[in-house]
């Protein structure tokens, strides 16, 4: 008999719990943007905002280096947002420069 022991990192298994138990909450905006803070992590989420319509995520940066960042991590982070929100269609996500702060 051959045993197979599969040891998954702590992290994986945390993110994995979180994201189930984010996917189970009813969509709301306060869903979207607790996904979207664990998703794109502290210092990104402290200097953008997001918010879901229609189908696409509006992200609004604080300034034109925290924008070209989340363009940059684009794929990733739609990825992980995605992983959040379960079956709430998410196509697309649009970056802006927050104007006024």
């Amino acid at each position: 008999m051959i045993l197979s022991r599969v040891v998954l990192p702590v992290q994986k298994f945390a993110f994995g719990a979180l994201a189930e138990h984010i996917r189970r909450q009813p969509a709301s905006k306060e869903r979207t943007t607790f996904a979207w803070n664990v998703a794109v992590g502290p210092a990104v989420a402290k200097v953008t905002t997001a918010e879901l319509r229609q189908g696409i995520l509006e992200v609004r940066a604080r300034d034109p280096r925290w924008a070209h960042e989340v363009e940059r991590a684009r794929e990733l982070i739609l990825e992980r947002v995605r992983l959040f929100l379960g079956s709430e269609p998410l196509r697309d996500m649009n970056v802006t420069i927050q104007l006024g702060r």
